[in-house]
């Protein structure tokens, strides 16, 4: 003969197994979300565009905005429009000219923060381009993190006739088309 106690004290049991085992499911899966939160995932460009340019170089600007609470860094970048693509900043050099050279360790966007690519300071430097990009233009640029996540965004192409720095690496034979 069943009592009621060992009945009652059955169904209590298998409630909270099954309880305990739905709070464990949650903690799992939320844990496994955050795991897998990519750099790419965090990151948005507001105001992207890039120079018009016949041939030879250009650049592409905008800002890159971080809403994770990590430091992201930009390693690389490619496009379809120009055959390498290099993570510029423009310093003074010894004789007080700025000059664009390509930057050790890429781009940080920080925590909580944003980093502007800009005519004149850090920016995209397009090489070797594969053909002219043209004011009304649209170019698609992929950025690459250094969690190997990536993010591609599209540029308008934009007449620009400011931000005349000399390039560092003169030795690529590449003219930047003014």
């Amino acid at each position: 003969m069943i009592t009621r106690t060992t009945t009652t004290t059955t169904r209590l049991g298998v409630l909270l197994a099954v309880a305990a085992f739905a709070l464990t499911g949650c903690a799992t899966s939320s844990d496994s979300a955050a795991e897998s939160t990519t750099a790419s995932d965090a990151v948005t460009i507001s105001d992207a565009w890039a120079k018009a340019a016949d041939s030879g170089m250009s650049a592409a600007f905008g800002e890159l905005a971080n809403d994770s609470g990590d430091d992201v860094t930009v390693v690389s970048a490619t496009t379809e429009a120009s055959s390498t693509v290099e993570l510029h900043e423009t310093v003074e050099d010894g004789s007080g000219q700025m000059t664009m050279r390509k930057i050790d360790g890429g781009f940080v966007i920080p925590a909580g923060g944003s980093l502007s690519l800009e005519p004149g300071g850090n920016h995209l430097m397009l090489m070797g381009l594969t053909s002219p990009l043209m004011a009304g233009d649209d170019i698609t640029i992929t950025l690459t993190f250094s969690d190997d996540s990536t993010f591609a965004f599209t540029a308008p192409v934009k007449d620009y006739s400011g931000a005349n720095e000399n390039y560092e690496g003169g030795d690529s034979g590449m003219e930047m088309d003014q």
